[in-house]
């Protein structure tokens, strides 16, 4: 633990002596570790454990610090490994089931004068599918701001990978100190993929 001393004095300059000792006695303590110097992610090396929760889990909800930057480091991971984005923020998402995976009505803004218009939009994620080259890996859905979705929305998300193989999911779920993530599944209420086998078997 780094121990930093951090005087805090007003930037008018005091015109009594009175004044002047109170400013130079007036000093914080500031508290910091080895992580609040170098990036978290260096001194956590684990990306290749997520990485391997991607590929077991399949989606999965992350908490990055308030601050943001960290994540980056673990989009690029998965860029590396031959994954492909589609980037999209949860609070202009709509229904995510109808949004993804069907063919969907979008009403431009007629701005009180043109006429109210609906336009349909091919499904977000079978339209990307189609466009990924021969070499990609897959295909990852990564969402923002997903703390405003209901569990309702977060369950279908979870179980979106089943429903598209190639697909994996990344939510932004909240945030924290540090780079954590769990399985959506987990979030959501729903079981995991262990418990789901189990279900249905006798038990010895």
């Amino acid at each position: 633990m780094t121990t930093a001393a951090l005087r805090l004095a007003s930037p008018f300059p005091s015109t009594t002596a009175a004044g002047r000792r109170r400013q130079r006695r007036t000093a914080a303590t500031v508290r910091c570790g080895l992580t609040d110097l170098i990036g978290g992610d260096f001194i956590r090396p684990d990306l290749g454990r997520f990485q391997e929760d991607v590929e077991k889990h399949k989606a999965l909800a992350i908490y990055p610090p308030h601050e943001g930057g960290y994540e980056g480091r673990y989009l690029t991971r998965l860029r590396y490994q031959g994954y492909r984005f589609l980037d999209l923020s949860a609070r202009g998402l709509g229904d995510p089931e109808t949004t993804l995976t069907k063919i969907h009505p979008v009403c431009p803004p007629h701005l009180g004068r043109q006429p109210i218009a609906r336009w349909y939009f091919p499904p977000e994620v079978d339209y990307r599918l189609s466009l990924l080259p021969p070499n990609a890996k897959g295909l990852v859905v990564w969402i923002i701001e997903a703390k405003v979705l209901s569990k309702a929305e977060l369950q279908f998300l979870a179980l979106l990978p089943s429903l598209r193989p190639k697909v994996r999911v990344i939510a932004e779920c909240g945030n924290w100190r540090k780079f954590l993530w769990k399985p959506l599944r987990e979030i959501a209420g729903l079981p995991s993929s262990e418990e789901e086998s189990q279900i249905g078997q006798p038990s010895q």
